[in-house]
Formats: structure tokens, C-alpha cells, sequence
């Protein structure tokens, strides 16, 4: 079973049953869905406001201070053409608040240029989980805890040529839910992994459409390649959310003052799809009666088990590893399900003032996350203000209501009004 981290797939904060499945339970498909879920799945948040208003698309738009999260190696078309340059973005988003009233992210994201083709980036992400109470399976008081889980990362981009660029990142994570206690005689720690990300870059500005001047942006970004997390002394870890993303945007220069962009994203989990295994007590084809504890799996037949799978082999068979249980039987819709989309538009008036839409769409049985996307921006000289905000499409959904809040400063900027 892969570890249910049910804060941002329920909405619920009940550490103990994350932990619970590293101590033994058995877990198969849920009727009607089939979710892929993983160990820190903060990992995946849109920490910043511009993108979120994007519908969270951004390892292909108009590089930013805030490309560190969706693509890194954006950050070498930053101040084209110049020698320097230094930016740096601090974002803050109360989360779930239509469930919790304590939990929120911060980030803080920049970059520095070496030279005219190098450039060095870094981010720090802290997710408080705010104050939870702790119950056991019987309802029994465990405790209060204040859970919070943090990742550091350092990057470097680099031109390789006028129009290409690539870069890597590497990443430290920390996720304490629980450390310190026990469950079933089971002490619980902190889980600890390191990840890097690899992501590209391919942009062209010196296209016209119509006769309006153009630039058209291709990224794509593998990140969080990481090892498995555990929480426990238990030899079974969990998969980290490593996450493939791939997109396009296009710009339209309309005249010196109107520009409009629209994007477009697409993601994939590269880790392996839950299968179906035999219950406690099923008669195996071979006579043989399941007992406690046992792992088999049921269906797709033939299928390994996930908790066997390494990284390095999860890169390669996620992407063909769906058993199709939840639909009809085809692997390659469920395969084909497993995407997650996001679209989004940008308006810029004189590069000043920003107005932004989105949407982002995953199929019903895979999380069913949708919801439409707002934001404004403000850019004063070297400083810059984002703000977005979330509205859920289906019912009844944590995500309501959310708001993220972005500064951003372009010293580079400046340095140059200073100079004039």
C-alpha cells in the first residue's frame, strides 16, 4: 500500500493512520477511485501566486522570480542579455482554511546570475500543519502534536544556447507528523529524503503571428527523483511525489503597452498506480488461504507488487502500469486519466498590471481536483505584488476558498533605476 497522506486528499489530519500503513495494514483500490498518493505531497502545492492564478500551470511560462517550484532552468532567460541580475519571491498561502484554521505554507524562492549564461537558485518550503490531536483506532487520546514538514533546495541553470536552456536542482526534505511517539509498539521518526529535479527550456521570442510580435515557450521539468521515506523503523518506505510536467505557452506583443499569454501544463506522478491484492482469508487460485499480513497481488494478474518497485524502475513502468480496474477494464484509459491539466491566461498592461485565470482538471477517479483560478498582479520598478485565488468546481471541496499571496523583488531592476 502506498501511504496515505490524507491532508490534501481528504482534508483530514490523522497522522496515525499515515503511520498506520508502514505498521501493516493492507490497503486495495477504493470503490469507485483510485487514487495515487504518496509521502509528502507538499511537495506539489503551488506555492506561488502567479501560477496558482494560472491554474497551476508554469514550468512553461514567461520566466519569474518564482520559476524555482515548475522549472528552474527558466531562470537563465531571466535579464536577458545581461551580465547580472538577483531576484528573490516570498509567497504565503493559508491552506485548507475552509476545514482548518491553522495551517498554512510559505515559500521563499530566487536567483543570482554568475554571468550573462549561469545562474544559481534556491528555495525554502515550510508546510505547518498547525495543532492536531492525536487519536488511536479505539479513539484513544494520544496526544497533541504540531506537525510540519520543510524542503531546501539549491539549483543551477544554464544557457545552452540562445534559445535552450537546462538546469538542476537538488533538495532536502524533512517531514515530522509524529516524532516521538508510538503506535503498536512501534516507535515513530521523522522522515528524511534528498531529491533533484531535472527540467529544460526552450525559448524563442523572435517569432511574429499576424505581423505581432511573438514568443513561444516549451519546459519540461522531472522533479523530486528522490528515495523513498519511511516513518518508522519498518523496512517499507514510500514513495516521494516524484512528478513529471511538460508544457507550452504563447505570447502576443500586441502593441508596446498589451500583452496576453495563454498556457498550458500537463503532470504525471512518476510512481506506481495501487493495485488490487487478495483480502485477509481469499482463496488463492492455487487452493492456498491469504493469512494476515500477506501481500498478493489480485489484479492487474501478473502485476508486481508496488512496495517492491524502486525509483529508478517506477520512472520507466508508471507510465504503463494502470490495472484498469475503475475503468472497464482498459489500462490505457486509466494510464490516460492519470494526467492532471491545467490552463491559463495572463494579461499584462506595460509589464505594470496583471490580470489572470485558470483551470485546473484531474479525472473524478484519480482525486478529482477541479477548480477555476483568479489573480491580479502589481509590478512597481523592482517590486511586485501577486495575489490569487481558488474556487473550487465540484462541492463540498478543502481547496475552497483559498488564497495565495506573493512579494517579489527584482534588485537588478533597482540597481538600473538607480543608475539612470
Amino acid at each position: 500500500m502506498n501511504l496515505k497522506h490524507i491532508i490534501i486528499t481528504l482534508g483530514l489530519l490523522l497522522a496515525t493512520v499515515l503511520l498506520k500503513a508502514q505498521i501493516g495494514t493492507k490497503q486495495n483500490i477504493l470503490s469507485g477511485s483510485n487514487t495515487i498518493t504518496t509521502t509528502v505531497p507538499f511537495l506539489l502545492i503551488a506555492p506561488d501566486s502567479r501560477s496558482g492564478a494560472l491554474g497551476d500551470a508554469g514550468v512553461a511560462t514567461i520566466p519569474d522570480v518564482g520559476s524555482q517550484h515548475y522549472n528552474p532552468s527558466k531562470y537563465a532567460f531571466m535579464d536577458k542579455g545581461q551580465d547580472s541580475g538577483f531576484g528573490l519571491a516570498i509567497s504565503y498561502s493559508p491552506w485548507l482554511r475552509h476545514l482548518i484554521n491553522d495551517m498554512n505554507l510559505a515559500y521563499v524562492s530566487g536567483y543570482a546570475k554568475i554571468n550573462r549564461e549561469n545562474v544559481l537558485s534556491a528555495s525554502f518550503r515550510y508546510f505547518d500543519l498547525g495543532a492536531i490531536q492525536l487519536r488511536d483506532e479505539r479513539g484513544g487520546d494520544m496526544g497533541s502534536r504540531n506537525p510540519h514538514e520543510l524542503a531546501v533546495d539549491f539549483g543551477y541553470a544554464r544557457l545552452l544556447s540562445d534559445r535552450f536552456s537546462g538546469s538542476v536542482a537538488l533538495r532536502f526534505i524533512y517531514s515530522n507528523l509524529a516524532a516521538g511517539m508510538s503506535y503498536d509498539n512501534v516507535k515513530i521518526k521523522a522522515g528524511i529524503a534528498a531529491a533533484a529535479d531535472v527540467s529544460f527550456t526552450y525559448l524563442n521570442d523572435d517569432i511574429t503571428t499576424f505581423g505581432i510580435p511573438s514568443t513561444i515557450i516549451w519546459g519540461i521539468n522531472i522533479s523530486n527523483i528522490g528515495n523513498k521515506i519511511t516513518y518508522t523503523s519498518n523496512d517499507y518506505r514510500d514513495f516521494i511525489p516524484t512528478n513529471f510536467r511538460t508544457g507550452l505557452s504563447y505570447a502576443l506583443r500586441i502593441d508596446d503597452y498589451n500583452r496576453i499569454m495563454l498556457t498550458y501544463d500537463i503532470n504525471k506522478l512518476l510512481v506506481p498506480t495501487p493495485v488490487v491484492y487478495y483480502s485477509t482469508r481469499d482463496t488463492l487460485p492455487n487452493g492456498e488461504i491469504v493469512s494476515s499480513g500477506e501481500y498478493i497481488v489480485k489484479e492487474p494478474e501478473g502485476a508486481k507488487d508496488p512496495r517492491e518497485i524502486s525509483v529508478p524502475a517506477a520512472l520507466f513502468t508508471s507510465w504503463a502500469d494502470a490495472p484498469g480496474v475503475e475503468f472497464g477494464g482498459s489500462k490505457f484509459r486509466e494510464e490516460m486519466a492519470e494526467f492532471t491539466h491545467s490552463i491559463g491566461l495572463e494579461y499584462a498592461y506595460n509589464e505594470t498590471f496583471f490580470l489572470r485565470a485558470g483551470y485546473f482538471n484531474e479525472n473524478a477517479k484519480k482525486g478529482n481536483r477541479k477548480y477555476v483560478t483568479f489573480g491580479i498582479g502589481l509590478q512597481l520598478s523592482a517590486f511586485g505584488l501577486d495575489v490569487s485565488y481558488l474556487l473550487p468546481v465540484t462541492q463540498n471541496n478543502p481547496l475552497a476558498n483559498t488564497f495565495r499571496f506573493t512579494l517579489k523583488f527584482n534588485f537588478n531592476d533597482l540597481s538600473s533605476n538607480k543608475s539612470k
